[in-house]
């Protein structure tokens, strides 16, 4: 199950972490009051592909999105995308919604942005679950690169 491979991705870094499971939402706003978070602490776990077999995660901020061009100057491309859905399940082993780099099918760099700090709350593998950690663990444990790439 992916709510497993998850915590066990959580465990194998060594990291402290807390599992919440709420009912389902139709919102950002709604999933933060579930988990008793401010939005900005609920942190997105997006999947980009750079090109053809070369993926990243960027962990976003609830409150913010991606700012596409500081990310292409970051990476140095001109351009990058979101995959379909069923690529990112297939880089992953996670739906979209539930992703998370906690357990991931792959390895992959991670970027956060600079504003991912403190409590935060990411997905836990299944729709519902949410994994809170201590960011600077978290981003310490994966050798995120940290930068400004949202607005």
């Amino acid at each position: 199950m992916s709510e497993e491979r998850a915590i066990a991705g959580a465990e194998a870094l060594g990291l402290e972490y807390a599992v919440t499971r709420h009912g389902p939402v139709r919102s950002l706003a709604e999933a933060a009051e579930a988990r008793g978070i401010e939005p900005r602490q609920l942190v997105k776990t997006l999947v980009v592909r750079v090109s053809e077999g070369d993926h990243r995660f960027v962990l976003v901020p609830g409150d913010r999105e991606i700012a596409w061009p500081k990310l292409r100057a970051l990476l140095g491309v001109n351009r990058i995308s979101l995959p379909p859905a069923d690529e990112a399940r297939e880089v992953t082993g996670y739906e979209r919604g539930t992703i998370t780099p906690l357990g991931s099918l792959r390895t992959l760099p991670v970027i956060a942005d600079s504003r991912v700090e403190g409590a935060i709350s990411l997905g836990g593998g299944a729709h519902g679950v949410a994994l809170t950690v201590d960011a600077g663990a978290l981003l310490a444990a994966l050798d995120a690169t940290v930068a400004d790439v949202t607005d």
